[in-house]
Protein backbone atom coordinates (compact mmCIF):
# COMPACT_ATOMS: atom_id res chain seq x y z
CA UNK A 1 0.00 0.00 0.00
CA UNK A 2 1.20 3.53 -0.71
CA UNK A 3 2.50 5.16 2.43
CA UNK A 4 3.34 8.69 3.44
CA UNK A 5 7.08 9.25 3.68
CA UNK A 6 9.03 12.07 5.32
CA UNK A 7 9.26 15.11 3.06
CA UNK A 8 12.38 17.26 2.63
CA UNK A 9 10.74 19.83 4.93
CA UNK A 10 12.08 20.01 8.48
CA UNK A 11 10.25 23.07 9.76
CA UNK A 12 7.38 25.09 8.33
CA UNK A 13 8.30 28.53 7.01
CA UNK A 14 6.36 31.30 8.76
CA UNK A 15 3.69 32.80 6.53
CA UNK A 16 4.29 36.55 6.31
CA UNK A 17 0.95 38.03 5.38
CA UNK A 18 1.39 41.50 3.90
CA UNK A 19 -1.89 43.39 3.96
CA UNK A 20 -5.22 42.65 2.33
CA UNK A 21 -5.63 41.59 -1.28
CA UNK A 22 -7.92 43.74 -3.39
CA UNK A 23 -9.49 40.89 -5.36
CA UNK A 24 -11.70 43.34 -7.26
CA UNK A 25 -8.62 44.76 -9.00
CA UNK A 26 -7.54 41.39 -10.37
CA UNK A 27 -8.25 40.70 -14.03
CA UNK A 28 -9.03 37.07 -13.16
CA UNK A 29 -11.14 35.23 -10.60
CA UNK A 30 -8.94 33.16 -8.26
CA UNK A 31 -12.01 31.19 -7.20
CA UNK A 32 -12.60 29.84 -10.70
CA UNK A 33 -10.35 27.74 -12.90
CA UNK A 34 -10.01 28.86 -16.50
CA UNK A 35 -9.99 25.62 -18.48
CA UNK A 36 -7.78 25.30 -21.53
CA UNK A 37 -9.13 23.83 -24.80
CA UNK A 38 -7.30 20.54 -24.19
CA UNK A 39 -8.45 20.24 -20.56
CA UNK A 40 -10.06 16.84 -21.16
CA UNK A 41 -6.86 15.46 -22.73
CA UNK A 42 -4.84 16.65 -19.74
CA UNK A 43 -7.35 15.82 -17.02
CA UNK A 44 -6.59 12.13 -16.49
CA UNK A 45 -2.77 12.35 -16.28
CA UNK A 46 -3.06 15.40 -14.02
CA UNK A 47 -5.39 13.54 -11.68
CA UNK A 48 -3.11 10.50 -11.71
CA UNK A 49 -0.07 12.60 -10.75
CA UNK A 50 -2.02 14.51 -8.10
CA UNK A 51 -3.27 11.30 -6.51
CA UNK A 52 0.19 9.73 -6.37
CA UNK A 53 1.79 12.87 -4.91
CA UNK A 54 -1.07 13.37 -2.46
CA UNK A 55 -0.80 9.86 -1.06
CA UNK A 56 3.00 9.94 -0.96
CA UNK A 57 3.67 13.40 0.45
CA UNK A 58 0.54 15.06 1.87
CA UNK A 59 -1.26 12.22 3.65
CA UNK A 60 -4.16 12.90 1.28
CA UNK A 61 -4.21 16.61 2.06
CA UNK A 62 -3.84 16.30 5.82
CA UNK A 63 -0.25 17.53 6.19
CA UNK A 64 -0.21 21.22 7.21
CA UNK A 65 3.30 21.82 5.82
CA UNK A 66 3.08 20.37 2.30
CA UNK A 67 1.11 22.23 -0.37
CA UNK A 68 -0.05 20.41 -3.51
CA UNK A 69 -2.22 22.09 -6.10
CA UNK A 70 -3.28 22.09 -9.73
CA UNK A 71 -4.12 24.96 -12.07
CA UNK A 72 -4.28 27.53 -9.28
CA UNK A 73 -2.57 30.90 -9.45
CA UNK A 74 1.03 31.74 -8.57
CA UNK A 75 1.67 35.49 -8.58
CA UNK A 76 5.33 36.34 -8.94
CA UNK A 77 5.40 40.17 -8.96
CA UNK A 78 4.39 41.76 -5.64
CA UNK A 79 3.78 45.05 -7.44
CA UNK A 80 1.11 43.56 -9.72
CA UNK A 81 -0.88 40.45 -8.77
CA UNK A 82 -2.16 40.17 -12.33
CA UNK A 83 1.33 38.98 -13.34
CA UNK A 84 0.80 35.30 -12.80
CA UNK A 85 1.25 31.70 -13.92
CA UNK A 86 -0.92 28.63 -13.41
CA UNK A 87 1.02 25.32 -13.45
CA UNK A 88 -0.77 22.06 -14.15
CA UNK A 89 0.70 20.57 -10.95
CA UNK A 90 2.94 22.09 -8.29
CA UNK A 91 4.24 21.05 -4.89
CA UNK A 92 5.86 22.99 -2.04
CA UNK A 93 7.41 21.57 1.12
CA UNK A 94 7.71 23.27 4.51
CA UNK A 95 5.02 25.90 3.87
CA UNK A 96 1.83 26.93 5.65
CA UNK A 97 -0.82 25.20 3.55
CA UNK A 98 -3.80 26.68 5.39
CA UNK A 99 -2.53 30.25 5.05
CA UNK A 100 -1.93 29.78 1.31
CA UNK A 101 -5.45 28.48 0.74
CA UNK A 102 -6.97 31.32 2.73
CA UNK A 103 -5.34 33.82 0.38
CA UNK A 104 -6.62 31.97 -2.73
CA UNK A 105 -3.28 32.77 -4.39
CA UNK A 106 0.28 31.45 -4.03
CA UNK A 107 2.36 34.53 -3.18
CA UNK A 108 6.04 33.50 -2.85
CA UNK A 109 7.01 36.65 -0.90
CA UNK A 110 4.40 35.74 1.74
CA UNK A 111 4.83 31.95 1.61
CA UNK A 112 8.59 32.29 2.02
CA UNK A 113 9.62 30.62 -1.23
CA UNK A 114 8.50 29.51 -4.68
CA UNK A 115 7.11 25.99 -5.19
CA UNK A 116 9.72 23.23 -5.09
CA UNK A 117 8.36 21.07 -7.93
CA UNK A 118 6.35 22.05 -11.00
CA UNK A 119 4.98 19.91 -13.83
CA UNK A 120 3.25 20.88 -17.05
CA UNK A 121 1.25 18.48 -19.24
CA UNK A 122 1.79 19.04 -22.96
CA UNK A 123 -1.00 20.34 -25.19
CA UNK A 124 -1.34 22.03 -28.56
CA UNK A 125 -2.19 25.39 -27.01
CA UNK A 126 0.50 25.43 -24.31
CA UNK A 127 3.33 23.14 -25.49
CA UNK A 128 5.52 25.85 -26.99
CA UNK A 129 5.05 28.06 -23.94
CA UNK A 130 5.94 25.17 -21.58
CA UNK A 131 9.39 24.75 -23.16
CA UNK A 132 9.95 28.48 -23.68
CA UNK A 133 8.46 31.25 -21.58
CA UNK A 134 7.40 29.07 -18.65
CA UNK A 135 10.76 27.33 -18.45
CA UNK A 136 12.50 30.70 -18.26
CA UNK A 137 9.94 31.98 -15.77
CA UNK A 138 10.21 29.03 -13.39
CA UNK A 139 13.99 29.36 -13.41
CA UNK A 140 13.66 33.11 -12.76
CA UNK A 141 11.41 32.66 -9.72
CA UNK A 142 13.58 29.84 -8.34
CA UNK A 143 11.60 26.61 -8.84
CA UNK A 144 14.21 23.86 -8.09
CA UNK A 145 12.70 21.25 -10.44
CA UNK A 146 10.56 21.72 -13.53
CA UNK A 147 9.09 18.75 -15.44
CA UNK A 148 7.18 18.31 -18.70
CA UNK A 149 5.05 15.28 -19.50
CA UNK A 150 3.37 14.43 -22.80
CA UNK A 151 0.09 12.49 -22.48
CA UNK A 152 0.07 10.83 -25.92
CA UNK A 153 2.38 8.76 -28.11
CA UNK A 154 3.20 11.87 -30.16
CA UNK A 155 5.80 14.23 -28.73
CA UNK A 156 5.34 17.29 -30.94
CA UNK A 157 4.13 19.68 -28.22
CA UNK A 158 7.24 19.53 -26.02
CA UNK A 159 9.61 17.86 -28.43
CA UNK A 160 9.92 14.98 -25.94
CA UNK A 161 7.61 12.58 -24.16
CA UNK A 162 9.23 13.36 -20.80
CA UNK A 163 11.68 16.03 -19.70
CA UNK A 164 12.93 17.47 -16.44
CA UNK A 165 15.18 20.35 -15.43
CA UNK A 166 17.12 20.96 -12.23
CA UNK A 167 17.99 24.51 -11.16
CA UNK A 168 21.76 25.00 -10.88
CA UNK A 169 23.19 28.47 -10.15
CA UNK A 170 19.97 30.11 -11.35
CA UNK A 171 19.73 28.18 -14.63
CA UNK A 172 18.06 24.93 -15.59
CA UNK A 173 20.12 21.91 -16.51
CA UNK A 174 18.41 18.88 -18.09
CA UNK A 175 17.82 15.85 -15.89
CA UNK A 176 19.16 12.66 -17.42
CA UNK A 177 16.54 10.24 -18.71
CA UNK A 178 17.04 6.51 -18.91
CA UNK A 179 15.14 3.55 -20.30
CA UNK A 180 14.80 0.91 -17.60
CA UNK A 181 14.84 -2.86 -18.23
CA UNK A 182 11.04 -2.80 -18.13
CA UNK A 183 11.10 -0.45 -21.13
CA UNK A 184 9.79 2.66 -19.38
CA UNK A 185 11.36 6.07 -19.88
CA UNK A 186 12.38 7.47 -16.48
CA UNK A 187 13.84 10.60 -14.97
CA UNK A 188 14.98 10.77 -11.35
CA UNK A 189 13.85 13.63 -9.11
CA UNK A 190 16.38 14.43 -6.39
CA UNK A 191 13.68 16.39 -4.63
CA UNK A 192 11.05 13.63 -4.54
CA UNK A 193 13.54 10.73 -4.35
CA UNK A 194 11.39 9.12 -7.04
CA UNK A 195 11.60 8.59 -10.77
CA UNK A 196 8.84 10.03 -12.94
CA UNK A 197 8.05 7.53 -15.69
CA UNK A 198 6.33 7.69 -19.07
CA UNK A 199 4.27 4.54 -19.66
CA UNK A 200 2.57 4.77 -23.09
CA UNK A 201 1.30 8.25 -22.26
CA UNK A 202 0.48 7.44 -18.64
CA UNK A 203 2.44 8.88 -15.67
CA UNK A 204 3.90 6.58 -13.04
CA UNK A 205 6.32 7.05 -10.15
CA UNK A 206 9.05 4.54 -9.35
CA UNK A 207 10.72 4.28 -5.95
CA UNK A 208 14.35 3.15 -6.39
CA UNK A 209 14.63 2.53 -2.63
CA UNK A 210 12.03 -0.25 -2.76
CA UNK A 211 12.27 -1.18 -6.42
CA UNK A 212 8.51 -0.73 -6.83
CA UNK A 213 6.05 1.60 -8.54
CA UNK A 214 3.78 3.69 -6.36
CA UNK A 215 0.24 2.43 -6.24
CA UNK A 216 -2.54 4.62 -7.55
CA UNK A 217 -5.61 5.43 -5.50
CA UNK A 218 -7.54 2.89 -7.57
CA UNK A 219 -5.00 0.18 -6.79
CA UNK A 220 -5.07 1.04 -3.09
CA UNK A 221 -8.86 1.08 -3.16
CA UNK A 222 -9.06 -2.25 -4.98
CA UNK A 223 -6.62 -3.83 -2.53
CA UNK A 224 -8.62 -2.54 0.41
CA UNK A 225 -11.89 -3.80 -1.04
CA UNK A 226 -10.32 -7.20 -1.69
CA UNK A 227 -9.00 -7.34 1.88
CA UNK A 228 -12.39 -6.33 3.28
CA UNK A 229 -14.15 -8.94 1.16
CA UNK A 230 -11.72 -11.63 2.33
CA UNK A 231 -12.18 -10.54 5.93
CA UNK A 232 -15.96 -10.74 5.50
CA UNK A 233 -15.68 -14.29 4.12
CA UNK A 234 -13.44 -15.31 7.00
CA UNK A 235 -15.78 -13.71 9.53
CA UNK A 236 -18.76 -15.50 8.01
CA UNK A 237 -16.85 -18.76 8.24
CA UNK A 238 -16.01 -18.15 11.89
CA UNK A 239 -19.63 -17.31 12.72
CA UNK A 240 -20.86 -20.43 10.94
CA UNK A 241 -18.31 -22.57 12.79
CA UNK A 242 -19.25 -21.04 16.13
CA UNK A 243 -22.93 -21.61 15.41
CA UNK A 244 -22.22 -25.25 14.53
CA UNK A 245 -20.23 -25.70 17.76
CA UNK A 246 -23.11 -24.29 19.81
CA UNK A 247 -25.50 -26.60 18.00
CA UNK A 248 -23.36 -29.63 18.78
CA UNK A 249 -22.93 -28.59 22.40
CA UNK A 250 -26.68 -28.21 22.77
CA UNK A 251 -27.23 -31.64 21.20
CA UNK A 252 -24.67 -33.17 23.57
CA UNK A 253 -26.36 -31.64 26.61
CA UNK A 254 -29.75 -32.91 25.44
CA UNK A 255 -28.47 -36.45 25.06
CA UNK A 256 -26.81 -36.34 28.47
CA UNK A 257 -30.08 -35.22 30.02
CA UNK A 258 -32.03 -38.06 28.38
CA UNK A 259 -29.75 -40.74 29.90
Amino acid sequence: MTTTVPTPAITMLPYQRQGEIDYARLDFDPHKLVLKPEAMDQEQPIHAILSLLASRFTNFGQRPDTFLSSNTIICYDPRDLNVRVSPDVYLAFGVDTQAIRQRKLYLPWEVGKSPDWVLEIGSASTGREDVGRKRDLYAHIGVPEYWRFHPTEESDYHGAKLAGDRLVSGEYEPIELTVAPDGLLKGYSDLLKLSLCWDAGWPRFYDPATGTYLESWQEVWDAREAAEAQAAVEQAGRLAAEARIRQLQAELRRRQTER
